[in-house]
């Protein structure tokens, strides 16, 4: 999938910046190099974070982190889009869905952001999202009906 060139360029990099940081990804990163499936390059997998296990967290301090994550992604497209959504409908949430939306968090944003909007060739929709009320009711929200620019929420809407 990526040729020698590629590899032995984004390596070369990869090796600068982190013998300066001291930190495992140039070993990520050779593992990755050195891989035999250079046919299948898994991004999720070099890139995704399990989640922190939070227990004991009350539905009021987990709205409030949901706020916060909803806000502040990384992915201007996403932070519209799942601000104005948790604006809209996270007071209005019970505890199993509050579940299921902390769960959709933990995902890619693309992945997100592409789920929402129904572009599901550029990220296919897993099983696991695909009878989900939550996320039919993120993607009528993100077609935006009511052809509202959409902003930043203020935060008490919340």
């Amino acid at each position: 999938m990526f040729s020698p060139l590629t590899k032995a360029l984004s390596l070369q990099s990869y090796r600068t910046i982190n013998l300066q940081t001291r930190t495992d990804a140039w070993l990520r990163c050779r593992r990755w190099y050195c891989s035999d499936k250079d046919d299948v390059d898994d991004v999720v997998t070099r890139i995704k974070i399990s989640p922190i296990k939070r227990t004991n967290e009350s539905i009021e301090k987990k709205r409030a982190r949901l706020i916060y994550q909803s806000r502040k992604r990384g992915i201007l497209e996403t932070d519209l889009l799942l601000s104005g959504f948790a604006a809209k409908y996270l007071k209005k949430m019970n505890e199993e869905e509050l579940e299921e939306y902390d769960s959709l968090l933990n995902e890619l944003d693309w992945d997100i952001y592409y789920w929402a909007t129904k572009n599901f060739k550029t990220s296919p929709l897993p099983k696991k999202w695909s009878n989900s009320k939550l996320l039919k009711q993120l993607q009528e929200f993100s077609e935006n009906k009511e052809k509202e620019i959409l902003s930043m929420p203020d935060l008490s809407k919340y």
